[in-house]
């Protein structure tokens, strides 16, 4: 979807910056140290203070938070969801926690997990319940195709020129209807500017055959055609695997999970789509 869930993913890594604290520094002062340093691009040096705080109030909740964001940032979702846990263990009430883990519990492959984890944020958050596109998403990958299909309907009142939602919601669809009324069924949208989510959403109305996105794509401006290539190939993926065509899917999820935007959430889906692949029955 458009919204990228990485923490602070563009920052550069700066190694070898040696962590200089005062004795008297308290874990208040400490977190804000990490805070900067992160800030500055050293995220090596943010963690380091991070797990200085931790080490001096083991019950620090904010501490647990900015790691386990820092974590996930860098790929280590387990990592992630140890710190999250910690976190609600200490404070169970923390809302905006719940929808951390679970995005975390989701890149890991715990697709039930996510989706516990996220209607326990729903549940503090119920005005959040519309635009919460990351469950619909964990719906699909649960075979919980009914709630995920009524999730993305739901998101039309957040956005309805998002192609991505109206493929979503035609995939959970085409699952509990069959792939003919799910296409007759498919959501209207207005324009997505993104090059090629038109073609895409083409492709599952049945308009359009699956080289027209490429075309698309491949044509694309050169400062768009990495995005567009991206967006191609993980739709292109869906569409074949809706399709019952495995080998095609995996060449394009492979291909998407490789062109993947650093901290996009939808680069992890392709690459949890390729780990459920993986890990399905008969697939081994």
């Amino acid at each position: 979807m458009r919204i990228a869930w990485g923490f602070l993913a563009s920052v550069s890594l700066i190694l070898g910056l040696a962590i200089q604290t005062r004795a008297d520094d308290t874990p208040a002062e400490l977190l804000k140290q990490a805070q900067q340093a992160l800030q500055s691009g050293n995220s090596n040096q943010a963690l380091a203070l991070a797990g200085k705080v931790i080490a001096a109030d083991a019950r620090c909740t904010q501490a647990f938070e900015f790691r386990g964001k820092l974590y996930g940032s860098r790929g280590r979702h387990a990592e992630a969801v140890a710190d999250f846990t910690k976190a609600l263990e200490i404070e169970p009430k923390l809302a905006e926690v719940y929808n951390l883990r679970g995005a975390e519990h989701f890149k890991l492959g715990h697709i039930a997990e996510s989706i516990k984890d996220f209607d326990k944020y729903l549940e503090y958050k119920p005005e959040e319940t519309p635009g919460h596109w990351m469950r619909g998403i964990s719906y699909y990958y649960a075979g919980r195709f009914a709630e995920g299909r009524k999730q993305f309907a739901a998101y039309e009142k957040v956005d309805d020129n998002d192609v991505e939602n109206a493929v979503w919601h035609y995939l959970c669809n085409a699952r509990a209807v069959g792939p003919a009324k799910a296409q007759g069924e498919m959501l209207k949208i207005g324009r997505d500017r993104r090059v090629p989510m038109m073609e895409v959403y083409d492709l599952f109305k049945g308009r359009i055959r699956p080289d027209k996105v490429m075309a698309a794509a491949t044509s694309a401006k050169p400062d768009e055609r990495k995005q567009a290539l991206f967006l191609a190939h993980l739709y292109l993926g869906l569409y074949y695997d809706s399709q019952g065509d495995t080998k095609q899917a995996h060449e394009h999820m492979t291909q998407a999970a490789g062109a993947a935007p650093a901290g996009g959430y939808m680069g992890d889906v392709a690459k949890v789509h390729l780990l459920l692949q993986k890990n399905a029955p008969n697939q081994k």
